[in-house]
């Protein structure tokens, strides 16, 4: 089997999913891994397909490029994936939220922070709230991180606290409930 990343984003409206699961269907593809949301009014999928190594990949390319048409979408990307080992994905054992004023650089200032102390990012979430309203919009940003083994946490905290003074947001980092998952 053969691993593709599908990659689509659209105006939202009812039957996306089933336009271009009907297609994978098609040419015998299965939907291993998957992400999908609306983000500002437009729906956004990401797939990890595996398809027969038989399979005509430009052929499936073609018939999603015209569910693409059909529906209006911005953009249809099929992409070659290459392999990894599934059980070398990070497990999270924290997450960071970000809370305050919305401003250009703040999702920066916490990722770079992240990646100097070669923390993964496993997960992560932003929202604007208030738009519209008086004063600027608020920024709410969630992170489920994976620091490396033998993290120093209090110092990662620390960084990511000077992040929210210098970002005028409030950050905080705990534990995940690996219990709850």
């Amino acid at each position: 089997m053969r691993r593709l990343a599908l990659t689509a984003i659209g105006r939202d409206r009812p039957g996306i999913v089933a336009a271009a699961s009907r297609v994978l269907l098609a040419h015998r593809a299965n939907v291993e891994d998957s992400q999908m949301t609306i983000l500002r009014g437009h729906f956004t999928m990401m797939l990890v397909v595996s398809v027969p190594e038989e399979a005509d990949v430009g052929t499936l390319r073609d018939d999603l490029d015209d569910v693409r048409a059909q529906l209006d979408l911005e953009a249809v990307l099929l992409s070659p994936l290459a392999e990894v080992d599934p059980g070398s994905e990070p497990a999270p054992t924290h997450i960071v939220t970000v809370y305050g004023a919305d401003h250009p650089g703040i999702l920066h200032a916490a990722t770079a922070t992240l990646a100097e102390r070669d923390v993964d990012i496993t997960g992560l979430t932003t929202k604007l709230a208030g738009e519209g309203g008086e004063g600027p919009p608020l920024y709410a940003l969630m992170m489920e991180i994976a620091p490396p083994p033998g993290a120093d946490a209090a110092e990662l905290e620390s960084a990511l606290g000077r992040v929210g003074e210098e970002q005028g947001v409030e950050v905080s980092l705990r534990p995940l409930d690996t219990e709850a998952l």
